[in-house]
């Protein structure tokens, strides 16, 4: 039988030890040798096949326990010419491999099936989707490996900066990574009780918004705060924002770096730093003097140790991505639905309007981030209707109550009027 390899490739995230742990261990009792793929696709893609180490039970038994990756990882993409992606599986030939098993996002999902089809089936492939960001679009409540550990992570560190906005009396900007989607920056403001949570699946009717309009909002939760006899907030920000707030205001304030196909790279943004300034430089126009630190949190939650919940869940995805491989099966991505296995077909899950996996946003619809937005502390219609919550937001302005409407009303003008 033809060697089995493991690759894991993108980001780091909780969990990527326990699907090598438990496939290793799954595939050795089925008698077949188990290869680990070093540093993602980035040797292969250059011809060498010097970076591989054999995987054993006895090596791998118990790494599930640590954060980030036994085999290494990068973000080396072997289609980005056809000379790297026919070296990449010219190497997998090279190694005996006849089984692949992806531990990635989307775009490694896109490449394993690209390997599948240059070798028409001859190499097969399993993807197991990984990612911080939550935004493969699994099964509805079925997180990606290591979210969960992401945002259990990003709490302890938010609630200490919580503890110091109160004592020092000053604001937390703090950006999450979510390249598209606003699930940790979400799941982290609502879970440890932010002042405000901005993502970008707020605007995807106005999309892109001006820089102004997500200033005003931040501006309008330091206001409000300020009425209620508070200096002191936390506000949680998806990164992705950065991909929806108008580029030409951004770029007055920051470059814009991109990549070869002309799209804004949102993780190389200083969103944090450019709103900080924006919304000081508001709240001084005011008259207010505000304290506003911005923060990133990323690099902290991606190789955090797994919380048991995620130790579990990847050692289901390692063993399953096994089994099902060697029992013939290929092309598709492992998901867990309701305690079991389930295949999903890499053509089930491709947006035919880009040929890539689809992403999954948050849906604002939903009672979920329905009862987290109603718990933000954020202006609101009906603050503009009760003359007495007016007064109060415009003194904290130093505005009188129109001109405070004048200036802010923009933010809730589409929201449905409150029945008393």
């Amino acid at each position: 039988m033809k060697k089995l390899a493991i690759v894991a490739a993108g980001g780091p995230a909780p969990g990527i030890n326990s699907v090598i742990g438990a496939a290793t261990i799954r595939a050795s009792l089925s008698g077949v040798q188990v290869l680990g793929i070093q540093d993602g696709f980035k040797w292969l893609s250059e011809g060498d096949i010097s970076h591989v180490v054999p995987l054993t039970i006895e090596d791998t038994s118990r790494i599930h326990f640590r954060g980030g990756s036994h085999i290494g990882i990068s973000r080396a993409n072997p289609t980005r010419t056809p000379e790297h992606l026919q070296r990449t599986i010219e190497a997998l030939e090279r190694l005996d491999v006849g089984m692949l098993i992806t531990i990635g996002g989307d775009g490694t999902a896109t490449l394993a099936q690209i390997i599948s089809e240059k070798t028409r089936g001859k190499i097969r492939v399993i993807h197991v989707p990984k990612t911080i960001d939550n935004d493969i679009d699994l099964p509805y409540d079925t997180s990606t490996f290591g979210f969960q550990t992401a945002r259990h992570v990003g709490v302890e560190i938010v609630k200490n900066l919580m503890v110091d906005a109160k004592t020092t009396s000053r604001w937390y900007f703090v950006i999450a990574q979510g390249r598209k989607a606003g699930h940790l920056a979400l799941g982290i403001g609502k879970a440890v009780g932010a002042t405000n949570t901005v993502i970008p699946e707020e605007f995807t009717k106005g999309c892109p918004v001006p820089l102004s309009h997500v200033v005003d909002i931040l501006a309008g939760s330091v206001i409000k705060r300020l009425g209620y006899g508070r200096q002191d907030g936390i506000v949680l920000l998806a990164e992705g924002l950065a991909d929806c707030i108008d580029p030409n205001d951004l770029a007055k304030h920051t470059e814009l770096p991109r990549d070869q196909m002309g799209n804004i790279h949102v993780a190389e943004i200083n969103l944090g730093e450019v709103l900080e300034k924006a919304v000081k430089t508001r709240l001084a126009g005011l008259g207010i003097k505000a304290t506003l630190i911005s923060k990133y949190i990323g690099y902290e939650v991606r190789c955090a140790d797994p919380i048991p919940l995620d130790m579990d869940y990847t050692r289901d995805l390692g063993h399953a991505a096994a089994r099902y491989i060697i029992e013939g099966g290929t092309e598709a991505m492992v998901s867990i639905i309701n305690g079991r296995f389930h295949p999903m077909s890499f053509q089930d899950m491709k947006d035919p309007s880009t040929g890539r996996p689809r992403v999954r946003m948050v849906d604002i619809e939903s009672d979920r981030y329905q009862i987290a937005r109603s718990y933000m502390l954020r202006l609101k219609r009906h603050d503009f209707d009760r003359p007495q919550e007016l007064a109060r937001f415009a003194q904290a302005a130093n505005l009188t109550p129109e001109a405070f409407r004048e200036q802010f009303f923009h933010l809730v003008k589409d929201e449905p009027i409150e029945q008393p």
